[in-house]
């Protein structure tokens, strides 16, 4: 069973919150966590550097990976329908059971729904480039 490691510590209030059976999105005012199972990383806003869509290679199939190391396990898997961004940050901190690191120049590719996005957006005073 997949169990979430429960949020301590969020910066900020909270304004919005998504939770599927393999990832969890939190947005407050001041940071974003992205929730994977056994694992929180703790994005601060104000450390995005930028968000740009993410398209898989044309033809792609949904796909998944399984990644086991000294640290424990993690299966990432991205599918279709939902819109992916790929997220570059100065820095980001990881909890997990075996305790707190940080991550210096870090880049996630994460499904994230428009409200979200606009959460982030707004709370991280980024400006949309066309």
């Amino acid at each position: 069973m997949n169990e979430f490691i429960k949020i301590k510590g969020l910066e900020g209030e909270l304004k919005i919150s998504h939770k599927k059976r393999d990832f969890g999105l939190t947005v407050s005012t001041k940071e974003l966590v992205f929730q994977k199972p056994h694992t929180n990383y703790h994005i601060k806003l104000e450390d995005i550097i930028s968000i740009l869509p993410y398209e898989p290679p044309s033809g792609a199939r949904p796909i998944t990976f399984q990644k086991n190391g000294s640290s424990g396990s993690e299966t990432v898997s991205m599918q279709s329908g939902m819109p992916h961004y790929r997220l570059y940050v100065k820095e980001a901190t990881v909890h997990n059971r075996s305790g707190i690191f940080r991550l210096d120049g870090a880049q996630f590719v994460l499904p994230i729904l428009r409200d979200l996005l606009l959460a982030i957006s707004q709370y991280g005073g980024l400006k949309s480039i066309t």
